[in-house]
């Protein structure tokens, strides 16, 4: 009867440890140069995929599908459903307003994003884009991102160790 106890609680552990990992938090790798210099390639993060309220510049793991590969790519959020976004002469501006980027240092070219079909970030969904702008497959290539395809935000480095720390 001893085994089957602690049978029981190894179970209970294995469980456990599912439902945190397929719920509330789990491990991410940064694959490629997207988000550089803020995250790198290889870096391990933490997923945080309970809060589905998402604020501008939250990075976020979104779940993508280009012909048939599924993979996920990580970005940051920069327009909010109902929101109008432009680039003019490398400056970000959310309904005609300034807003500052200081978290990169390459530059962006002009957008807007009337091009992708809608004036504004249709409901649900979200701009996005990388961090190293000239290299990132975003939103400027695939178009909106629905928030059911958000996996969640990364809210702490784990590795490297020198990057060690929150998000």
């Amino acid at each position: 009867m001893k085994w089957m106890r602690e049978f029981l609680s190894y179970i209970s552990i294995i469980v456990f440890v599912v439902v945190i990992r397929s719920y509330v938090i789990t491990p991410v790798r940064v694959n490629g140069l997207s988000m550089y210099p803020n995250l790198t390639d290889g870096q391990l993060l933490l997923l945080e995929k309970v809060d589905r309220r998402y604020k501008r510049f939250d990075i976020v793991v979104i779940d993508y599908e280009e012909e048939g590969k599924k993979e996920k790519i990580i970005k940051r959020i920069i327009g909010l459903p109902g929101e109008h976004i432009s680039y003019k002469n490398n400056t970000l501006y959310v309904n005609d307003q300034k807003i500052e980027e200081s978290f990169i240092d390459t530059k962006t070219s002009d957008i807007d994003i009337s091009s992708l079909g809608s004036y504004t970030v249709p409901a649900n969904t979200y701009f996005v884009l990388g961090d190293n702008r000239p290299v990132s497959k975003d939103s400027r290539y695939i178009g909106f991102i629905d928030k059911q395809d958000i996996d969640g935000k990364a809210i702490f480095s784990l590795f490297p160790f020198d990057a060690f720390g929150t998000i």
